[in-house]
């Protein structure tokens, strides 16, 4: 009887897991992108290390396709996001420990690879559990959920840690001391995540292992899984796109932060790291998220295909603010805050094209392999850019690197030219 009972929650309303999910699925991303750059910029390190650090940290989420067929393969989705939550939970109290050591970089570096490559696990049960516990006029609906969702973990992230960061030194704390605290709270916080979704998670029916083909070893069934994906119709054209749509952005976001943060007189904004948390952190994110939340409804109403092109020109033009910026390097934060929401709502509507044309092509039996590919993809056209975008704005400075940026978005609007988009996907 209580085995019935517990498979009740298998029509449990999306609204109670969906969000937490996704909350879960943000905090460690955007711990490891942006909020280590802004930890490594206080701590003194150039652009360039910071750059080229912090971007290794893409790897694991690069390499994830590797792995996906074992989440499929063994136990359930439900069991994956529960122990890797907790995995991320300790990490964030391990690098916590490790910041006031007098060899910091090495540490810290090697417990956010630990929390990277949970984080990468844990994405591809989230994803696959979202395509399970949902129909497909579910995931529509909710894809501007989910991103809104991501976006407030954003929030609590590169805003609220960074600001909690930011005043603690404010108040008298070391740099190393500061950022610790605000790690050991990244712990609570996650560890409750974790405890949270071992009570709430539903269990669709659908959310078993995978089975083997009769007759057939693991290893041979890990590569068949593997090569479905890149047997798929148009899959050079699939790639081109995961790879070069945010060719651009992948270079932008790695030197935002330092961009506020240097002195002006080498080209920044010279924005102190509690300010940084409310403009980029917060009020970009804000923007980031009602961008989102706009690109999932108008797609519900009209489909991926009609949508398409506004979403790429009004992801890409915007990114003109930041030679705006750089130019003027204007003082008052008001228009420093309205520049930066601008551009950041611009990427959120864009944003949700590349999320359903991924949700797209990831469809069959093994949805959750087929879109840990994609996003490992993606991964990797984030993490090369960005690794080289310090170096790049450490030759040319902050001027000419937007223009570079602007040159960078070209690639995104010939693959948005060569993918093909059934004219009915997404509606509702």
């Amino acid at each position: 009887m209580s085995v019935s009972k517990d498979k009740t929650t298998v029509n449990r309303n999306p609204w109670a897991w969906v969000p937490s999910i996704y909350i879960a699925e943000g905090v460690p991303y955007m711990i490891a992108m942006t909020v280590s750059v802004m930890l490594y910029k206080d701590l003194g390190l150039t652009n360039t290390d910071i750059a080229f650090y912090t971007s290794w940290l893409y790897l694991p989420w690069v390499i994830k396709p590797l792995w996906s067929p074992f989440v499929d393969l063994f136990r359930t989705k439900r069991f994956w996001i529960v122990l890797m939550q907790l995995a991320i939970g300790a990490s964030f109290a391990s690098v916590a420990l490790t910041l006031p050591a007098n060899d910091f970089v090495r540490y810290t570096l090697a417990m956010f690879w630990i929390m990277a490559f949970s984080s990468a696990t844990h994405d591809i049960a989230a994803d696959g559990f979202y395509m399970l516990g949902l129909d497909t006029p579910q995931q529509a609906a909710f894809v501007g959920v989910r991103t809104v969702f991501y976006r407030v973990a954003t929030i609590a992230s590169k805003g609220g840690l960074v600001i909690l960061a930011g005043s603690l030194q404010k108040s008298g704390y070391p740099v190393p001391s500061a950022w610790s605290i605000t790690f050991l709270v990244a712990a609570a916080v996650f560890l409750a995540l974790c405890l949270y979704h071992f009570f709430v998670l539903p269990y669709p029916a659908a959310d078993h292992r995978a089975r083997l083909d009769k007759g057939k070893g693991f290893l041979a069934e890990y590569f068949r899984i593997i090569s479905l994906f890149f047997r798929q119709k148009d899959i050079v054209i699939i790639i081109c796109f995961f790879l070069f749509y945010r060719l651009a952005e992948a270079q932008l976001v790695k030197m935002v932060v330092p961009f506020l943060r240097d002195s002006r007189a080498i080209g920044g904004l010279g924005l102190p790291t509690a300010e940084i948390g409310w403009i980029y952190g917060t009020v970009g994110v804000v923007a980031l998220m009602l961008g989102g939340l706009l690109g999932g409804f108008v797609i519900y109403r009209n489909g991926l295909k009609f949508w398409l092109w506004p979403m790429v020109i009004i992801m890409h033009v915007p990114d003109l603010i930041f030679v705006y910026l750089a130019y003027a390097q204007p003082e008052n934060v008001w228009l420093i805050c309205s520049a930066v929401a601008v551009e950041q709502a611009g990427y959120g509507f864009g944003f949700t094209a590349y999320t359903m044309y991924m949700i797209m092509v990831s469809q069959g039996e093994y949805k959750t392999v087929f879109y840990a590919m994609g996003t490992g993809i993606m991964a990797l056209g984030m993490m090369l850019p960005a690794m080289a975008s310090g170096w790049i704005q450490d030759h040319l400075g902050y001027i000419n690197f937007y223009y570079w940026i602007l040159f960078t978005t070209i690639p995104g609007f010939i693959v948005a030219a060569l993918v093909k988009i059934d004219p009915e996907y997404g509606k509702k």
